[in-house]
C-alpha cells in the first residue's frame, strides 16, 4: 500500500522514515527497519507469552464455534490435537460454562513480521490479541533467514513470508528504499531486496533466483498498468509495478514449482489483471486510496470479473482498514468505503473466498475484522469463519486447522462472551491455547501448568461452590430433621 513519508515516520517513531511521498507503507516501512541501523528504543512492552508443556485436557461443558454456529458439549485435547476419547490421564479439566471457545485468527497480509526487530515489537502483539497464523508479503531474504528458528514455535506466531518480491525498473518499492537513511543503491536493492522483472524473458532468465529464496509465496506487485502515462512521469519512477504479461509468465512458472503467487493491485484494472493470470491470491481489494487524484468510483471490480476470481478460487485478502492510514477527509472515506462496501458485496455474491488481511504495519487481523463489521456489508458469523477458519486454511493449507473435530490442532480462544453477537468479544481473549499448551505471561502459570489434575480457575470455583452447596443443603436437611424431631416430641 502507499501513504505520506510523514505517515511512515508517525508509524517507526525511529530514524529509519523515508523521504518519499506516495509509498508502500507497511512494505516499505518493514523492508527499511529490517536494513536499517539500530532504532530508537520502543515502548516499553508487556511481559512475553510462554508455553506451558503440552497437556491433556478435558473442556466440559464448551460451547465452540464451528464455522456457522455455536455447538455444546465436551472436548478433549491429546498431543497437542483433538481427540473423541478422553484421555486415560487428563492434566487439566477446565469447566468453561457462560465461556466461547473460537479458532485463533489469521493476518493473511502485513509487513510487520519482516525482521528481528519487527517480530520482538509486534510479535507479542499478534498472540495479544489471538492472531496466531500471519503472511508477510515481501520481505528481503537477508533479514527473514536470522529469525526463521523464532518462528512457528509454541509461543510465536506461525508465519509465512514471500521472499521472493518481483517489482518492475521502475516500480514500488524501488523509490522508497534508495530514499532510506542512509540511502541504498540500485546494486544493493535490485534482484537482493526484491527482483526486477520488465518483459515475460527476465521471468524466464531470473527465475532460478527466485528457487533459491526459500519463499513460501511468490509476490508480484502490480500498480496502475492500465495508466501508461503514468511511466513517462519522474517522479513515477519507483512507485508501479508489473505488467500483465510478466504476471502470467509468473504465474506459469510458479504453479509448475508448486509455488502460490499473491498479486498487489492498485486499480480495478490491476485486479482484473491478476485474474486473468490466474494468481492464487491477491493482497487487498483495488482502490484503499485514489493514488493519483483519480475518482473513487474508478476502482469497483466489475461482476464478471468477481465472477472469474470465483471459478479460478482465487482467495481476495480485504486489506479494507489500511485506507485509515491516509487519514483522507470525511467526503473522500465515505466515497472510498461505499466503493469497499460495493465490491465486497459483489465479490461475496459471486461466490469468491475473502480472506482477512489489514496491511496495517501497527495492527493485525482484528483490526480488519472490527472495520469489515463496521462496513456491515458481511454478518458475524461470515466475519468469524473468515478469521478463523478460511484465513489460516489458505495461509496453510496441509494443516488441520480452524476446527474442533477429532485430528484438529487444538489451538483455540476461550472468550467471555458470543462473538457472534459482538466481535468486541474476540478483543480480550480470556485463555489462549496453541496446539495442547497454555500461552500465558506468568512465569509460575507456564511452569506448573502441565501438572497432573491442575484446574482451571473456573473449574475450581465451580467445584468450591458445588461442595459450599453440598455442605449448605447437608446443614439444611439436618436442621429439618430436627424441627421434625422437636415437633414429634412436642406432640407427645
Amino acid at each position: 500500500m502507499f501513504k505520506s513519508s510523514r505517515l511512515v515516520a508517525g508509524v517507526l517513531a525511529s530514524p529509519v522514515a523515508c523521504a518519499v511521498s506516495s509509498m508502500g507503507a507497511s512494505l516499505v516501512t518493514a523492508m527499511l527497519v529490517s536494513l536499517a541501523a539500530p532504532l530508537v528504543p520502543g515502548p516499553a512492552l508487556a511481559a512475553d507469552f510462554k508455553a506451558s508443556p503440552e497437556m491433556a485436557i478435558e473442556l466440559r461443558h464448551a460451547q465452540w464455534f464451528d464455522g456457522q454456529k455455536l455447538q455444546r458439549g465436551s472436548l478433549y485435547i491429546d498431543d497437542g490435537v483433538f481427540t473423541d476419547k478422553r484421555p486415560r490421564k487428563v492434566n487439566r479439566l477446565m469447566e468453561l460454562k457462560g465461556q466461547t471457545l473460537v479458532p485463533p485468527l489469521a493476518e493473511g497480509h502485513n509487513h510487520n513480521l519482516q525482521g528481528a526487530w519487527g517480530l520482538e515489537r509486534f510479535g507479542q502483539d499478534y498472540l495479544r490479541d489471538g492472531v496466531f497464523y500471519a503472511a508477510m508479503l515481501c520481505a528481503d531474504p537477508a533479514a527473514i533467514d536470522p529469525i526463521r528458528q523464532r518462528i512457528d514455535l509454541a509461543d510465536t506466531p506461525d508465519v509465512i513470508f514471500a521472499t521472493a518480491c518481483i517489482t518492475s525498473s521502475d516500480g514500488q518499492p524501488l523509490a522508497m528504499l534508495q530514499s532510506a537513511q542512509p540511502p541504498m543503491t540500485l546494486d544493493q536493492i535490485v534482484d537482493r531486496a526484491v527482483l526486477v522483472m520488465d518483459i515475460p524473458a527476465d521471468v524466464s532468465r531470473k527465475w532460478p533466483l527466485v528457487k533459491e529464496r526459500r519463499t513460501d509465496l511468490v509476490k508480484v506487485i502490480m500498480s496502475y498498468h492500465d495508466r501508461p502515462e503514468l511511466r513517462q512521469q519522474p517522479e513515477q519512477r519507483g512507485k508501479l509495478g508489473v505488467t500483465p504479461e510478466v504476471v502470467a509468465e509468473v504465474v506459469r512458472l510458479a504453479h509448475q514449482d508448486g509455488l502460490r503467487v499473491v498479486a498487489h493491485v492498485e486499480s480495478a484494472k490491476d485486479f482484473e489483471a491478476a485474474v486473468r493470470a490466474g494468481v492464487d491470491f491477491i493482497a487487498e481489494l483495488p482502490g484503499y486510496f485514489p493514488q493519483h487524484g483519480e475518482d473513487p468510483e474508478t476502482h469497483e471490480i466489475p461482476a464478471e470479473v468477481a465472477v472469474m476470481a470465483a471459478e479460478r478460487k482465487i482467495g481476495v485478502i480485504t486489506a479494507t482498514v489500511a485506507t485509515q492510514l491516509f487519514q483522507p477527509p470525511p467526503e473522500l472515506l465515505a466515497r472510498i468505503e461505499e466503493v469497499q462496501k460495493r465490491n465486497l458485496a459483489r465479490l461475496k455474491e459471486a461466490g469468491v473466498t475473502l480472506l482477512v488481511g489489514s496491511d496495517l504495519f501497527t495492527g493485525n487481523a482484528l483490526s480488519e475484522v472490527h472495520h469489515l463489521d463496521s462496513l456491515g456489508v458481511l454478518d458475524k458469523p461470515t466475519l468469524l469463519r473468515m478469521a478463523t477458519q478460511d484465513t489460516p486454511r489458505a495461509l496453510f493449507p496441509k494443516r488441520k486447522l480452524g476446527c474442533f473435530q477429532p485430528g484438529c490442532e487444538a489451538s483455540f480462544l476461550v472468550l467471555g462472551a458470543n462473538p457472534l453477537e459482538d466481535l468486541h468479544a474476540l478483543d480480550k481473549p480470556l485463555l489462549r491455547i496453541k496446539q495442547g499448551r497454555v500461552l500465558t505471561q506468568l512465569d509460575d502459570v507456564a511452569a506448573t501448568a502441565g501438572n497432573d489434575n491442575t484446574l482451571a480457575e473456573g473449574e475450581a470455583a465451580h467445584r468450591a461452590s458445588a461442595k459450599s452447596s453440598k455442605s449448605a443443603k447437608s446443614k439444611s436437611s439436618k436442621s429439618k430433621a430436627s424441627s421434625k424431631s422437636k415437633s414429634a416430641s412436642a406432640k407427645k
